[in-house]
């Protein structure tokens, strides 16, 4: 009795909860708050990169890492600054020797981009902060505590939807997996909604302009994905990241809202380039003088 009661206690709440605001509401009353996911991904991606580490496929020091690593350390600024959870994030940033074309970022923004996108499609710095930049707003959307939530409700109504199915027909419960490799089949299991990955392309159109690469490059990124990998193929990322004419389109619409901010950081890192230039210049004219006063 007490089960059945805490059964229809989580399908009551789930279901004023998504009146209330939808699956990431139901993620925080089952413990997958903010904070609680962050820490879990962060031991997760632990493991996850010490078990890169020691299979030695961390990649630092190589040229593909470097122009990696400098893209999202440009954009990191900026993603705090658009951090709207109430909980600070940990930026970090690994990039894994494979083949896979393939880029993602766990709650909290621990993040992964893997050599093969970079190499296989040929990459310029823009294109990359795109893909960055795209993935940061999935953390920063927070679009996995959403998924969670999303698991949570299929599991308590596939589970209450176990016992009504045993008690009308003696089906075995055991057999119930079936129904969730159904909705595996139809898609109810993908990371990301068409949805969240327009808001995540905004996002991460806004994040690149602000740090001075050109948006434009969001929209070759996903020609290129069609080009090398054929549009909608079973890739890696495009099977979770849908690449159509569609959604190029809708990039493309987005741009002018985006342009001028680019053009304005272009300007302001002129700006700044041409201030250190000119306190360099005025150093080195000070360590000349003092040179001469040494001497004579």
């Amino acid at each position: 009795m007490y089960s059945i009661r805490r059964k229809l206690k989580l399908i009551t709440l789930s279901a004023l909860y998504i009146a209330l605001g939808g699956c990431a509401q139901v993620a925080d009353v089952m413990g997958y708050d903010t904070q609680t996911l962050n820490a879990s991904a962060a031991k997760s991606y632990t493991k996850m990169m010490g078990q890169a580490k020691a299979e030695g496929v961390i990649e630092t020091n190589t040229p593909v890492a470097k122009r990696v690593r400098t893209v999202f350390q440009r954009l990191v600024p900026y993603a705090n600054a658009a951090n709207q959870t109430g909980v600070p994030f940990d930026w970090q940033l690994n990039v894994i020797r494979s083949n896979e074309p393939n880029a993602f970022a766990m709650p909290g923004g621990k993040m992964v981009v893997y050599t093969g996108i970079v190499e296989r499609l040929n990459l310029s710095d823009d294109e990359i902060a795109a893909i960055v930049g795209h993935e940061m707003t999935h953390a920063l959307q927070e679009h996995s505590k959403k998924a969670a939530g999303q698991q949570i409700l299929t599991s308590t109504a596939l589970e209450l939807g176990s016992a009504a199915l045993q008690s009308k027909t003696g089906a075995n419960p055991n057999n119930m997996g079936l129904y969730k490799d159904i909705l595996n089949q139809y898609g109810l299991t993908l990371p990301f909604s068409r949805h969240q990955e327009n808001k995540a392309d905004a996002g991460g159109l806004q994040l690149m302009a602000q740090a001075g690469y050109d948006p434009n490059a969001a929209v070759t990124v996903w020609q290129k994905m069609n080009k090398v990998f054929g549009n909608n193929s079973g890739t890696s990322l495009i099977s979770t990241h849908p690449s159509n004419d569609a959604r190029i389109a809708a990039l493309k619409k987005m741009l002018p809202e985006v342009l001028p901010v680019y053009e304005q950081a272009k300007l302001n890192n002129k700006t700044q380039a041409a201030k250190a230039k000119n306190v360099q210049g005025a150093n080195n004219v000070r360590k000349g003088t003092d040179k001469k006063k040494n001497r004579s």
